[in-house]
């Protein structure tokens, strides 16, 4: 049951004649070689560590699992970024196809109101939460697992800490501090693997075995991914493949991926990608230390629902875009459309056939639609959506993401615009060491009040 990648309206043709041509491709061969040799050597070096969680043990989160799965029905995930939104996908692709019985709900956000509408529709009694934080210092994390540790210890004083996980560094840390003083269950976060590449770690998985996700599927699916994107040859290696056609077309001005699934499952999905793909990829400065200023922004769609809102941009706005869409062969629930208005041609055309063939429909023809207007496409295939398709899905695009960096010439491990501005949250907070950052804060805001007050221009 293999992903499968197609290409070919990223390919030169009479229709995508901005298309990349099989000499471009041909050209590119040596410096594809070098960005493949430079993963190797970060992988002797344990550099990459999500290329070796496919053959992890699971067997600590099985069995911890198996103590509580009597006892709740829910969880409720506390993080943000790679803490959350590979928790949502997983979640969300999977629910209604495996028809999961107990429910993930994702706090990734200090709005008020999303804590209070998680909070209203749960009961305490069968819920647990998972703390997720490498450092234990992320303030947006840090600052929900404050309010529900102290709703837990009023609520049940006497066993409150078996209703909290915490997943955090393995040695050190704030948070390994609480575990070790309080005995909260506790699993890791590897230092080997960043937060967004993170989704088949413990981040990840624990929520995922809590819905009722096969984990080992899901693992195995991404094995087999990563045995495909560990050839050196372009046309096997669908991660190499497409992250060298997003390259050239990053060199052609094409600053915008749009990734548009065609299953309201795989939406998530997308968020994931994004996250994935913009952090990784937009950088100021290459490995060099020289000014950049590169990266692909991410855009996600749905289809068929975007067709009625974005594809009139897609078609005749600014060519600068590249899209991928992912479909869905065969789906466990599907409907017939009946025939119950015979008489009328407006709707008796779609009468006796499948609702997932008019949904495969609708994105083949938008397909065509974006080729010829000469936009330049491709098309992700799921045979089915489970465990093993979804577990290469994010083989690959991890993979793909680190060899479209590697080409890019910049370090797609890192993420300093995000820090900068961690910094300056903390300053604002008032956290401690931090003053010299709010000196330079105070006068950046005492200079905007100042031209604020200038009356406008004639």
């Amino acid at each position: 049951m293999e992903l499968r990648f197609d290409y070919q309206n990223l390919l030169y043709s009479n229709q995508i004649r901005c298309g990349i041509t099989s000499d471009i491709i041909t050209d590119m061969r040596e410096k594809c070689l070098e960005a493949h040799h430079d993963i190797v050597s970060d992988r002797h070096k344990n550099i990459l560590g999500f290329y070796d969680l496919p053959l992890q043990d699971v067997t600590p989160i099985l069995d911890y699992l198996d103590t509580i799965k009597d006892r709740f029905d829910t969880m409720v995930v506390l993080g943000i970024g790679g803490s959350a939104l590979g928790n949502r996908a997983v979640y969300s692709a999977l629910k209604a196809e495996l028809e999961l019985k107990k429910k993930i709900l994702v706090c990734d956000n200090v709005d008020p109101i999303l804590l209070y509408e998680i909070l209203e529709q749960i009961d305490w009694d069968r819920t647990v939460f998972n703390l997720i934080s490498k450092s234990g210092t992320t303030s947006e994390t840090m600052a929900a697992y404050m309010i529900i540790a102290e709703i837990l210890r009023k609520k049940f004083p006497t066993d409150y800490k078996q209703r909290m996980i915490i997943t955090t560094d393995k040695n050190k840390g704030f948070l390994r501090d609480i575990i070790n003083r309080e005995g909260y269950p506790s699993f890791v976060v590897p230092d080997n693997v960043g937060g967004r590449f993170s989704v088949l770690t413990d981040v990840g998985l624990v929520s995922s075995a809590f819905a009722g996700v096969n984990i080992k599927a899901l693992l195995s699916g991404a094995q087999a991914m990563k045995l495909r994107c560990e050839k050196d040859d372009l046309i096997q290696n669908p991660a190499y493949l497409n992250g060298l056609l997003h390259y050239l077309y990053m060199r052609q001005g094409k600053n915008i991926s749009v990734m548009m699934p065609y299953t309201n499952p795989l939406y998530d999905c997308a968020d994931w990608y994004r996250q994935l793909w913009a952090e990784s990829l937009g950088k100021r400065y290459n490995r060099q230390g020289k000014e950049v200023f590169v990266g692909q922004t991410p855009v996600k769609a749905l289809g068929t629902t975007d067709q009625h809102s974005q594809v009139q941009l897609y078609t005749e706005g600014p060519n600068d875009k590249v899209f991928t869409f992912i479909t869905v062969e065969k789906f466990n629930h599907d409907y017939i459309i009946p025939n119950i208005h015979p008489d009328r041609e407006e709707v008796n055309f779609l009468a006796d056939k499948p609702l997932s063939r008019l949904l495969n429909t609708e994105r083949l023809a938008t397909e065509i639609a974006l080729t010829r207007a000469g936009r330049p496409n491709c098309n992700i295939v799921f045979p089915e959506l489970n465990e093993f398709t979804l577990g290469q899905f994010f083989m690959l695009y991890e993979v793909q993401t680190v060899f479209t960096g590697k080409l890019l010439n910049i370090d797609p491990l890192d993420q300093p615009g995000v820090e900068a501005g961690k910094i300056a949250t903390y300053a604002m907070m008032g956290k401690a060491g931090f003053e010299k950052e709010l000196e330079s804060i105070d006068a950046y805001l005492q200079q905007r009040n100042l031209l604020t007050k200038k009356p406008l221009a004639d």
